[in-house]
């Protein structure tokens, strides 16, 4: 397989002298009846410092060695018996992984009619017979490197100077032929960045482009590590990683024990990728989800192996991210569910079939019922009333969340005003905002869905989490105070489970904190919870923000929360989250009772 765009990095070389280099690696087919002309050519050619021959002097072989080798050039004699030199180059010409080899034509013929048929067939250039040495070697130079040039354009990542899909799916196509022909394995590895497009809406996209970089750098790094050399016997896989798109890189591994190899090769992939990155001046921390498809067992063909990959990929990402999972059926199963599911949301969003639920929120001094949780619920036609649990994680990689949150939000505002309107109460109304919601993009929709609801944006607490202020600060500051100067309040949700930062609350326009229940579940009994919560209520008190704990589920967890003067508190020791006519009566029972 050739290699003569890549320096020593895998990379396209952007250095002359580099690609002088190159250009002596590049492998030289040479088709010829007459193998002392081949003899004097290749001993000119290695005095110029060339070294990679391959030599045919029977033309009805050519074809196969082409397809098996994959020179980086091929010198084609015409005429030859059998077999001549314009079929084969108009078989080169109509194969799919050799049309782009450049075909410099040997001729003894000086007629036109000649040059001609051959520059019809798609020959690069032509020699005259008999080849003179110094015109050869201008000629197969200057040929080279249109090539190289050509290659690094069509066939390497411009952000990160890896190979593009294009290159791969080439190399997996000769890998697979080479598969066949000697009944060897080969796997391919799919990695994912987690996170990654949450990570690229709150740093931002050239952010985003500066961690990808990094992570190709690392990934090639990793596979050339000695650990894995020593393990696999192979220092050249490096060669075969790209990035097929996004957040998603691939790493071929023809012949030998794949299974086993690939297996050690993505333990030590997920290792480097937990160190930290750097970028404009953050620490992110990042990991990675990696599916493996191996041919002949999961695949025939390199779609289906590829499909496969990104199926396993998925089912890795599903598995709770951070690990690796071979393919198989049952994971493509799962995958084709994921798909359908994704389907029905997009109808479902068209025919409006989500509802929301409300879970009431209780001051604990008056015991009264002040405001309440929007809880989105999907009404599904067959499978009826599901949690977002079922559906939330697909909506947020297909991109259907936003759209499905800001339905939930006028819904929610346009609920909670027909209450008010009624008598019912002023509540405040919490609706949590996602990432994608989170971004300049989104965030105004998001905006003029409630609004429009015609509910006062005193009442509206937006959610969001810890996650979506990290990074990228001013930008979150500036969002966030375009939200506030449109009426809602700001809270922190799930606080404590990401980076607890003071300075951030310090710095952001927050109005409440909402304690995640992790810290919740066993107080009292737990000194040390106990003092976390002590600790979370007593700064954001002095902050001047209000308290808000969920997941109360029994009174000792109350009293000790009224003990150290949390503001509100929901869970299901007062209520489950309730439909709309169910929430009503709840309100007028507890509020009448108090």
């Amino acid at each position: 397989m050739n290699n003569l765009s890549t320096d020593k990095l895998g990379k396209p070389s952007a250095c002359v002298d580099n690609l002088h280099t190159q250009l002596k690696n590049a492998v030289i087919m040479m088709v010829d009846d007459e193998p002392i002309l081949m003899e004097i050519l290749q001993s000119f050619l290695e005095d110029e410092g060339y070294q990679n021959f391959i030599n045919i002097e029977d033309s009805t072989l050519a074809m196969e060695r082409l397809k098996l080798d994959q020179p980086d050039i091929l010198l084609l004699d015409l005429k030859m018996p059998i077999v001549n030199g314009f079929d084969i180059l108009k078989e080169v010409r109509a194969h799919d992984l050799l049309k782009r080899i450049p075909v410099i034509v040997l001729t003894s013929a000086s007629d036109a009619a000649t040059k001609l048929k051959a520059l019809e067939l798609g020959a690069t250039d032509f020699l005259a017979k008999p080849v003179d040495a110094s015109e050869l070697g201008l000629r197969l130079r200057n040929t080279l490197t249109v090539k190289a040039y050509q290659d690094q354009l069509a066939f390497y990542d411009t952000l990160t100077g890896l190979p593009n899909r294009a290159r791969f799916m080439d190399r997996l196509d000769w890998a697979l032929m080479n598969a066949i022909r000697y009944k060897h394995s080969v796997a391919v590895m799919n990695l994912s960045v987690d996170r990654f497009k949450e990570i690229n809406d709150t740093l931002g996209p050239k952010s985003g482009d500066l961690l990808l970089q990094q992570v190709a750098d690392r990934l090639s790094g990793a596979v050339r590590f000695s650990d894995v050399i020593s393990h696999t016997g192979r220092d050249d896989l490096w060669q075969n990683m790209a990035r097929i798109s996004g957040d998603e890189f691939t790493l071929l591994l023809p012949g030998g024990s794949v299974a086993e190899d690939a297996a050690y090769i993505a333990k030590r992939l997920l290792e480097v990728m937990k160190d930290v990155f750097f970028i404009n001046g953050h620490d992110i921390f990042v990991t990675a989800s990696i599916g493996i498809a191996v041919y002949p067992n999961d695949a025939e063909t390199a779609d289906t192996l590829m499909k496969n990959t990104s199926a396993a990929t998925e089912y890795a990402k599903h598995k709770g991210r951070d690990n690796y999972q071979f393919y198989s059926k049952d994971i493509n199963n799962k995958a084709k569910e994921r798909l359908l599911i994704e389907s029905e949301l997009r109808r479902a969003i068209e025919k409006e079939e989500f509802v929301v639920h409300y879970q009431p929120k209780i001051n604990t001094q008056t015991a009264l019922v002040t405001g309440m949780e929007a809880l989105v619920r999907w009404q599904h036609p067959v499978k009826g009333l599901l949690s977002p649990f079922y559906f939330i994680e697909i909506a947020e990689k297909s991109g259907l969340i936003p759209a499905i949150g800001e339905w939930v939000i006028h819904e929610a505002c346009r609920q909670n005003k027909e209450w008010q309107d009624q008598g019912l109460g002023h509540f405040t109304i919490s609706v949590n905002v996602s990432p994608q919601q989170f971004n300049a993009k989104h965030i105004e929709n998001t905006m003029e869905a409630a609004i429009s609801s015609g509910m006062d944006m005193q009442y509206l607490i937006i959610e969001i989490t810890e996650g979506m202020l990290m990074g990228d600060e001013e930008r979150a500051i500036e969002v966030m105070k375009e939200i506030r100067k449109q009426g809602p309040l700001l809270s922190i949700d799930d606080f404590g489970t990401g980076y607890s930062s003071l300075s951030y609350l310090k710095r952001f326009p927050l109005n409440e904190l909402k304690v995640d229940r992790a810290f919740i579940i066993d107080v009292p009994e737990k000194r040390d919870d106990c003092a976390i919560v002590r600790a979370i209520v007593a700064m954001a008190h002095s902050l001047e923000l209000s308290v808000v704990a969920e997941g109360i589920e029994n009174s000792e967890q109350l009293e000790f929360l009224k003990g150290i003067g949390c503001d509100v508190i929901q869970g299901f020791y007062f209520s489950k989250p309730l439909p709309a006519d169910e929430f009503e009566q709840y309100v007028l029972t507890k509020n009448k009772s108090m």
